[in-house]
């Protein structure tokens, strides 16, 4: 298409119509984007050549259009400027009427100015009609006025008298008075009233005395109590016209019920001395309960539905007994006497069927709602007190039985016995009996304060446990350096023997129940010390009498005669002969530990190498001596009640084995057959066996030596406790020795 056909298909604008100016952007934007639309509608509807003959068409229905558009926009132009002229119109008219209306104001406001100078020179008239009024009402009430003075009085008379529901009519009389007046007068308080303020809260101090006052009233005098009451309800729906302070009544009597409540029981600070809170609580657990059946029997019946009177009355002295209590424990602390009973009167007599937890108390008492009479900080703080007292007691008391049963262990006197010929002391008994005894006591107040008492007990005993140790220490060192020689120093060890297992038996009362035996332990092992040390200690003495003895042995006499270890068994058998007192299983392990002691010193006597066999003959009668020597001691310890099972004097054959062997070669497999039965023996000890028997040259000790070393380390048989390893053996000479052996 070629631009001249383009210029064509342009509309054109019709002569006559107005081209917006710079002035209209909107409309100069409006006819671009219009000429763009025609423009591209010219362009689609003409893109063919075959369509240009009906262009004649086209542009002569546009013009058509065009021609309607703006005489449809000339009509509505029109339209508008028609509109524009009548509002201009009313405009004007408007504005007239506006003028007028502000002519009409100032009038009106000229004439208000006119008035209000008028009602000025009115104004003392008003003040004279209002004095008039006022006087007339005066001249009208002042027979009323001249009787108050003498009413005000007789009403103070009334209050004195106690007659306290005519008083209260009489106020009421001159209050309605003074009402009356008050309103005609403008407000003006007149003289005459000024007596009306103090003598109603006379009144209402009378009210509160009497509410004070309400349990000794029920039983005395329950018509003053009933009429306070009545006064102070009927007081708290009168709504007085004055602007005056509301009287609240009913509430100052019911706090004047409470603090006259408060006053009876708790009104005097609580000074106590010790021991006499368990007779103020005896006097409460018998005056509450009355106090709440006077209030639902005789006070109840006195007092509106409302006031819940037996609801009151059992907060109320809980909430002063609870208070009284706080001060209590404010101040100085309270003995072990008093702590224990006030939380054992607090926790089960306050609680119980004789006071709050009363079948005779009904629902109306709500005592489920009361806090509890003493907060946990408050058992806190009592149970640590008592437990802290009776622990120093308790101290006390067991330090004072141990020094009993010290002072004993000097006496000329044996221990003495009981009925079965046991040694015995009350002393176990006496310490078991304070323990247990307190701990019985608590378990009348909580499982806290008992398990605290436990824990106590426990501890406590085991510091006796440690005392008495220390006092057996102390009783031998003294015995044995000669400041102190104790007559019958070893039966009284075999007493304190049974002292431990009569504890030891009976320890198991002081274990908490549903505890874990764990706590018992350090117990336990405290009294297992002590045992142990006890039979150190009685072993000792037996050490002392019997080391003489084996210093001849071995010997030459040892070989040829019996005497030296009859002497031993003689000396044992007497020292022993009264280990018979001392209880199951205590006396089987004495003599155990016995036993073995001597079985141990005869061990040591054979290592020093005393004697060396000279021949076979010697190392024979050597043998035969270890064995009628082993035989002897099993006898011996048979006949003062020991166990063959538990003895170790057998380790005396299984040397004589190794004495009595007559080839020297085959002492490698004696001596591997000791060490089975025997793991802790060492090279000293079998080089000190071979140095006995005299005969062993250099390569077949260290052949027998070697055979120590041969094979795993055994296991020491079940049951049986070391003994070479207590014994020491003279070093051996260097030729002696392994080259890999501990002497080398």
């Amino acid at each position: 298409m070629d631009s001249a056909t383009k210029d064509e298909m342009q509309p054109s604008i019709p002569p006559g119509s107005s081209c917006p100016g710079p002035e209209w952007p909107e409309q100069e934007r409006a006819e671009q984007l219009a000429r763009g639309a025609a423009l591209k509608w010219a362009s689609g509807i003409f893109y063919r050549p075959e369509q240009l003959a009906r262009l004649s068409q086209y542009r002569s229905r546009e013009v058509q259009r065009t021609c309607s558009l703006e005489a449809r926009i000339k009509s509505v132009v029109q339209s508008y400027l028609e509109g524009v002229k009548i509002g201009v119109w009313q405009l004007a008219q408007a504005s007239e009427a506006v003028q007028a209306a502000r002519e009409a104001l100032g009038q009106a406001h000229g004439l208000l100015q006119g008035l209000a100078e008028a009602t000025q020179t009115l104004k003392p008239l008003r003040e004279q009609v209002a004095q008039h009024k006022q006087l007339q009402v005066l001249s009208q009430l002042l027979p009323r006025l001249w009787a108050v003075p003498a009413a005000v009085a007789h009403t103070r008379t009334l209050i004195d008298a106690q007659q306290l529901l005519e008083a209260y009519a009489c106020l009421r009389e001159l209050e309605q008075l003074q009402e009356e007046t008050w309103a005609p007068l403008g407000g003006l308080e007149l003289p005459v009233f000024e007596a009306l303020g103090p003598l109603a809260e006379a009144l209402g101090r009378a009210v509160e005395v009497a509410a004070g006052a309400a349990g000794q009233l029920a039983r005395e005098d329950p018509a003053l109590l009933v009429a306070a009451v009545r006064i102070a309800e009927v007081d708290a729906g009168y709504t007085p016209s004055l602007e005056l302070t509301p009287r609240d009544w009913r509430q100052r009597c019911l706090q004047a019920l409470q603090e006259g409540l408060e006053r009876t029981h708790f009104g005097t600070p609580l000074l106590l001395e010790p021991g006499a809170l368990k007779g103020w609580l005896e006097a409460l657990r018998v005056a509450l309960p009355a106090e709440l059946a006077t209030a639902e029997a005789l006070v109840a019946p006195c007092c509106p539905p409302h006031y819940k009177v037996v609801q009151l009355w059992t907060h109320t002295l809980h909430h002063g007994l609870r208070r009284c209590l706080q001060q209590l424990l404010e101040g100085p602390e309270l003995g072990a006497s008093d702590a224990f009973t006030l939380l054992h009167w607090a926790l089960h007599v306050y609680q119980g069927p004789e006071m709050m937890g009363s079948l005779e108390l009904g629902p109306e008492a709500d005592v489920s709602q009361l806090e509890p009479l003493l907060t946990l900080e408050n058992i806190e703080q009592l149970e640590a007190t008592f437990v802290a007292q009776i622990q120093a007691n308790v101290a006390q008391w067991l330090q004072n039985a141990l020094d009993g049963e010290v002072a004993e262990w000097n006496r000329e006197q044996e221990p003495g016995t009981d009925s079965s010929g046991f040694y015995h002391s009350p002393m176990p008994a006496i310490v078991l009996q304070i323990l247990e005894e307190n701990i019985r006591v608590t378990s009348l107040v909580s499982e806290s304060l008992q398990q605290r008492m436990h824990a106590m007990a426990l501890s406590e005993l085991g510091t006796f446990l440690r005392s008495f140790s220390d006092a057996l220490i102390r009783f031998s060192r003294d015995h044995v350096r000669g400041e102190a020689m104790a007559p019958h120093y070893v039966p009284y060890l075999l007493a304190t023997l049974n002292h431990q297992s009569a504890l030891s038996s009976s320890v198991s009362v002081l274990q908490p129940d549903g505890v874990a035996s764990g706590a018992l332990a350090p117990v336990e092992a405290a009294l297992d010390e002590l045992q142990r040390r006890i039979c150190r200690l009685v072993l000792e003495a037996l050490l002392a009498e019997l080391q003489p003895l084996f210093t001849a042995l071995p010997s030459r006499r040892w070989l040829s005669s019996p005497e030296l270890l009859d002497d031993v068994c003689k000396r044992t058998a007497r020292f022993c002969q009264d280990f018979g007192r001392v209880r199951n299983p205590a006396v089987q392990l004495l003599l155990a530990e016995a036993e073995r002691t001597v079985v141990l010193q005869y061990l040591r006597a054979l290592m020093q190498g005393r004697l060396v066999c000279r021949g076979a003959d010697e190392r024979t009668r050597a043998a035969e001596r270890l064995q009628h020597d082993a035989a002897q001691l099993r006898e011996l310890f048979l006949g003062l009640g020991l166990e063959e099972s538990v003895q170790c004097a057998p380790v005396l054959l299984a040397l004589r084995d190794l004495l009595n062997l007559r080839d020297p070669m085959l002492l490698g497999l004696e001596v591997a057959g000791l060490r089975q039965k025997f793991p802790d023996v060492s090279e000293d000890h079998v080089s000190a066996l071979l140095d006995l028997r005299g005969d062993v040259s250099r390569e077949q000790r260290l052949a027998a030596l070697s055979s120590l070393q041969a094979g795993p380390q055994p296991s020491p048989p079940a049951g049986r406790r070391a003994l070479f390893s207590l014994v020491p053996a003279p070093t051996p000479t260097l030729s002696s020795c392994l080259p890999s052996g501990p002497c080398a």
